[in-house]
């Protein structure tokens, strides 16, 4: 079995490293026209020369919750007696 704290140390970098992954996304969503993203990233459109602006405002909020979890995941915990 998992000890506890190495369970929470785990999930706080798998949170840190999925943050990061979303905030690339925002960036990228707001640097790239959507006819320049890579076919698998969710607005992709053919051809089009629009900046997907709320679709990397989405991208942030999401990375920045994964950062909150992590930041979370990866305090003291309190003893319960």
């Amino acid at each position: 079995m998992i000890a506890p704290t190495m369970n929470n140390r785990l999930l706080s970098v798998l949170a840190a490293i999925v943050g990061v992954g979303f905030v690339g996304l925002a960036f990228l969503y707001w640097s790239t026209p959507a006819g320049s993203l890579p076919s698998v990233v969710p607005g992709y459109q053919s051809g089009s020369s629009l900046i997907h602006f709320k679709h990397g405002i989405g991208a942030l909020l999401l990375g920045l919750a994964a950062f909150a979890f992590a930041w979370f995941q990866s305090g003291k915990k309190s003893q319960r007696t």
